[in-house]
């Protein structure tokens, strides 16, 4: 099998043993939605898997590897890259290192070699994808794992994720751009904002770009199999979107208020109840 040299970020004492509960899995590999630590439930529906978003709260991805080798694994939300917001294939794309029986927690974009900011569920017209015009993709997670390829001369490693002599005069400046929490100001930025979310319905779940926090980062060279062992998808939706999907059935309809009165009674019980 052809095998390719790729730029990968390994996370600096991030790596760590760990289980959880596992159906969105493939091969040896599994991707698990987490909200507050715990894994979001998962509902199969048509071939796809689905999971409820829950408005305005904080998410994480749960990457786990359950084989004796390394692997490396090119995580999309929204179709954009975790590490660095491009939309590219999963061979060309920048990819995140897990050892042997190991899993790894990413919860949100990696705007730089310290920090990334929070993905959380929100509407279409809120989502980083709307504030970089990048909205084709809007509502799924994926990850692609590839292992890495046996090898019998140690592989070379570089800081830098390029071939070259120099290196970046600022390895903040390799990321994305990310925008401010706070709302946009003046009429041009609000403009371009309106022309980048027409057509988008907040009624559809999205990812946002939230809160910064510490998240070191390294780069590593690995050589990998062309092609990806196993790739996981999970779609996401807010409950009534999943409803009209046939993944939750429909609510049964409320009773009319005045068929509630008319079968009131005067009497029951013996005694008042206490708070």
């Amino acid at each position: 099998m052809k095998t390719t040299r790729i730029s990968i970020l390994l996370v600096v004492g991030l790596l760590a043993l760990g289980t959880s509960l596992f159906s969105a899995e493939d091969d040896g590999f599994s991707m698990v939605v987490e909200v507050g630590g715990r894994a979001r439930p998962e509902y199969t529906k048509r071939g796809t898997v689905y999971v409820e978003a829950l408005r305005d709260r904080d998410y994480s991805i749960r990457l786990t590897n359950l084989l004796p080798c390394r692997v490396a694994v090119a995580l999309s939300v929204d179709g954009l890259n975790s590490i660095d917001a491009k939309h590219t294939t999963p061979k060309k794309a920048s990819k995140w290192v897990l050892g042997p029986y190991e899993s790894l927690v990413i919860s949100g974009w990696q705007v730089n070699g310290e920090e990334a900011r929070r993905f959380y569920f929100t509407g279409e017209r809120d989502s980083y994808g709307a504030w970089l015009g990048e909205t084709d993709n809007l509502g799924v997670i994926e990850a692609a794992f590839f292992r890495e390829r046996e090898r019998r001369q140690p592989v070379t490693r570089r800081h830098w994720p390029w071939s070259g002599s120099e290196s970046p005069k600022d390895e903040k400046s390799q990321s994305r751009p990310a925008p401010s929490p706070s709302a946009p100001g003046g009429s041009s930025e609000s403009e371009r904002q309106e022309s980048k979310s027409a057509g988008l319905s907040d009624d559809y779940a999205a990812t946002g770009i939230g809160d910064r926090y510490d998240h070191d980062v390294r780069w590593v060279n690995l050589e990998l199999e062309s092609s990806p062992s196993a790739v996981v998808r999970v779609r996401y939706e807010f409950r009534p979107q999943l409803v009209k999907l046939g993944v939750f059935p429909k609510p049964r309809p409320s009773e009319p208020p005045l068929t509630r009165r008319e079968e009131a009674r005067g009497f029951s019980g013996s005694y008042c109840p206490e708070p």
